[in-house]
């Protein structure tokens, strides 16, 4: 993924009420309860249907890191789907969501008035729309751009256009990303 739907599934992960597993063994276990079979967690892992069910039997306890990295974001990817999808609806209906971030503005505007992009720290409450623009997006697939085009759009309406009290007609463009979180 990309910087913004990474930071949308950070957020919603936030929202977890009970730690992911923290050995490599119960977090195979995890795995192959959920996909049923330890071939399926051996072809997403790229390891041997053996070396899982070493796992399994807690024969191997240290993973190699890279091997580490992959099981804990396939058991992260998965775990507690509804408490996320609570999480995600309670924000997209009622609560919003705040953005953090720090990136280059661009700006499309009436003539007289300057658009040189420039670096802006902002920290944001958007709307529950715009939440729920930008997380039906991520589940529809859209893209990195997509995304980002989204965002920026809802940080130009939020911050910059008030609302539609002011800069009627303005357009935002994010770029150079320093830094970007969500929070639900």
């Amino acid at each position: 993924m990309g910087i913004i739907g990474d930071g949308l599934d950070r957020a919603a992960q936030r929202a977890f009420t009970r730690p992911i597993p923290k050995s490599a063994g119960a977090q195979m276990r995890f795995l192959v309860r959920q996909l049923k079979g330890t071939r399926a967690v051996a072809r997403q892992l790229g390891v041997s249907q053996r070396t899982v069910e070493r796992y399994v039997r807690d024969q191997i306890r240290r993973p190699r890191p890279d091997l580490a990295q992959r099981l804990a974001d396939a058991v992260r990817s998965r775990w507690q789907p509804r408490v996320r999808a609570q999480a995600r609806h309670q924000a997209a209906t009622a609560t919003g969501i705040v953005i953090d971030t720090r990136a280059r503005f661009g700006f499309t505007a009436a003539p007289g008035t300057t658009d040189d992009a420039r670096i802006r720290h902002l920290t944001l409450a958007l709307p529950p729309a715009h939440a729920a623009r930008l997380f039906d997006a991520q589940d529809a697939g859209a893209g990195e751009q997509q995304l980002r085009d989204l965002a920026a759009e809802a940080l130009g309406e939020v911050y910059f256009c008030d609302g539609g009290r002011r800069a009627h007609g303005l357009e935002v463009e994010l770029t150079d990303i320093e830094h970007l979180d969500f929070e639900l």
